[in-house]
Formats: C-alpha cells, structure tokens, sequence
C-alpha cells in the first residue's frame, strides 16, 4: 500500500489466479481444505470454504480448526493483495467463536488494518446463505523484506 493514495484507488499486488497458483505450489493444505479465491483487492480479500461432509464435526456444523484455516488463507490473500509479499507468516491468530457454523459454504472477508514491518488485520466469517457472523478473527504477520520476497507482477508468471 501506498501511504499518499487512497487504498480503494490501489490495484492489488497479485491477481486470484496468480494466488491460486501460489497456494498450489507453495500452501498445499489450502487444496486440502478446497478453500475457494472469489476476489483479492490491494488490501481486502473474499475467500470461501465449501459445504463438505468433511469439514464437519459432531453434531454437523462447520469444525473450528477449518475456521481457523479459511481465516488465515483469507488473511494471507489480504496481505499479498496489499503488499506483494508472498512469504509473509502469521505471527499470532485470535479466533472468536459467535455461534454455531451451520452446514454449508463459509465466507471469509477479510480486510488488512495496518502493514509494515508486520502486517494487522481481521477477518468476518459468515454463512454463504446469509445470516449473522459465526466467526471473527483477528492476526498479526511478520513482513519479510529483502530481495526476492514478492509475487512477480506480470500476468502469467509464476509467484516466487
């Protein structure tokens, strides 16, 4: 992000589809989870976890543990989308459990606060079908820096 323009005036540092191919190569367990990339903007992000029997637990809602990884995949999106640096890591994940995830698809907005030498931001879990917020998260990362950290910036190319 750039500090003298207005973040909705930004483009995002990496496309859904170069953040696909970087959670392929680089995040397998995010295919694991088949987490879905609906939108990435220089600094906001909108992921969704699809209704599988398997993302299930006792008593048929959503798991807390694939709550907590769409939060952070949605998290890390963000943070791409703002910065470019694709080796960003989580350095803390405050999950809030409101109520009970039904079945069925989770979104996950989630919107960067802050970047820097760490990056700040929070993440809103809500049905797909509608209704109120299951889940908020909120997460800090350490930003690495130096050469060779980023995603290349033409379309097509391979996220480094």
């Amino acid at each position: 992000m750039h500090p003298s323009i207005p973040l909705a005036a930004q483009k995002a540092k990496i496309t859904v589809a170069e953040f696909d191919r970087l959670l392929a190569s680089h995040h397998p367990f995010a295919s694991v989870l088949e987490i879905e990339t609906l939108e990435i903007g220089p600094g906001s992000a909108l992921l969704r976890l699809p209704d599988r029997s398997s993302h299930q637990r006792l008593g048929g809602i959503v798991a807390g543990p694939m709550l907590m990884g769409l939060a952070d995949v949605a998290l890390y999106a963000a943070i791409v989308g703002a910065t470019g640096n694709s080796e960003a890591v989580t350095a803390s994940l405050s999950m809030n459990f409101l109520r009970k995830a039904p079945p069925g698809g989770i979104l996950a907005q989630a919107t960067i606060l802050k970047t820097g030498r760490l990056a700040a931001g929070e993440v809103l879990l809500v049905p797909a079908a509608g209704g109120d917020p299951v889940a908020q998260a909120i997460s800090t990362w350490a930003l690495p820096r130096g050469e060779g950290h980023g995603v290349r910036p033409h379309a097509g190319s391979d996220p480094v």
